[in-house]
Parts: structure tokens; sequence; C-alpha cells
């Protein structure tokens, strides 16, 4: 789980990373960045619509994301959004790994 710090949850705060941020995707993911440097790491955000699946495939999905992500905090932005679209539901873990990292990359907010 992402601490308190890291999550992202005010409507407004998605609303900003999907207007001003750097926007990445892939068949499984589009990554909504908003570059900077955080005091307490970024905060991540996760949109998973019902044309994902039923709740227990959605939650799957959003479970995976935020899992993934956590792994990967060390980057320099201030805001991130995961949206995952309807191909996120059939991926492994493996593969929605590879997006996300791949997307991030794209977006230049990776380290090392």
């Amino acid at each position: 789980m992402l601490s308190a710090a890291n999550r992202l949850r005010r409507p407004e705060d998605f609303r900003f990373a999907f207007r001003s941020g750097l926007r990445s995707a892939n068949r499984y993911v589009v990554v909504h960045v908003v570059k900077g440097e955080p005091q307490a790491g970024p905060r991540v955000g996760f949109t998973v619509s019902k044309k994902v699946g039923n709740a227990v495939v959605r939650n799957k999905v959003r479970r995976r994301l935020r899992h993934i992500m956590r792994d990967h905090l060390d980057i320099g932005a201030e805001l991130v959004v995961v949206r995952a679209l309807p191909a996120a539901a059939e991926a492994s873990y493996e593969e929605l790994t590879r997006a996300v990292v791949v997307q991030l990359e794209r977006a230049g907010v990776t380290r090392g």
C-alpha cells in the first residue's frame, strides 16, 4: 500500500495532472505526469473505469498498479496518474509492470 503522503486523492489534483501533465500511453495504461521535485516523494493516483471490467477485475488491476508504483516511487515527478485501459484486465503482472515503467521512462521521470 502507498503511504498517505504518496496518495493522490483530491479531484483538483487529478484534473491538474490530466490537463497540464505530460501524457504517455500504450495499450494497457495511460500515464499522466507533472514533473517537479516533491518533498515526500511523488503523489500517485489511479483511474480504472468500468470499461476495464466488473468491480472484481477493476480492483485487481488497481491493486497491481498500486504495487507497481510503490516499487517505482524514486522518480522525478510531483504528480502521477495511472489510467488503466480495458486491455489491462487481461495483462499479466509482468506486462503491466513493463507497460508502466516504459511510460514513465518515455515521460522522462525515471532515475537511474
